[in-house]
């Protein structure tokens, strides 16, 4: 009858940890789906929206770089770009550098 009842207990403390390590996988895959929706989603998007302006740019549109640099399209390459960013001065930049489309009218005539 003692071997029993100790058996019992054991059977009770087993069953609750089983549970409680069911609770914590649970919260684990929550904090993940919680983490996909505030953090890599939004950043996914973003970077499909980056990849499709820089996709669409097109020759005359005004454009800022990520160095700062604001200048008009002169010529379009595969994976660069040429910007006038003052008379007779044309720089050279590859496409992903292109952070913002601007406004037609932005820059001022040279």
């Amino acid at each position: 009858m003692f071997i029993s009842s100790a058996f019992a207990q054991a059977t009770g403390d087993a069953a609750q940890q089983g549970s409680s390590q069911y609770t914590s996988i649970a919260l684990m895959v929550l904090l993940f789906v919680v983490m996909w929706f505030v953090l890599i989603r939004p950043q996914q998007k973003k970077v499909k929206e980056h990849r499709a302006m820089v996709t669409a740019l097109q020759k005359g549109e005004e454009v800022a770089t990520a160095g700062g640099v604001i200048g008009r399209i002169v010529k379009l390459d595969e994976s660069s770009l040429t910007l006038e960013i003052a008379k007779d001065t044309e720089v050279l930049v590859q496409r992903g550098a292109v952070t913002q489309l601007l406004p037609k009218g932005t820059i001022k005539d040279f």
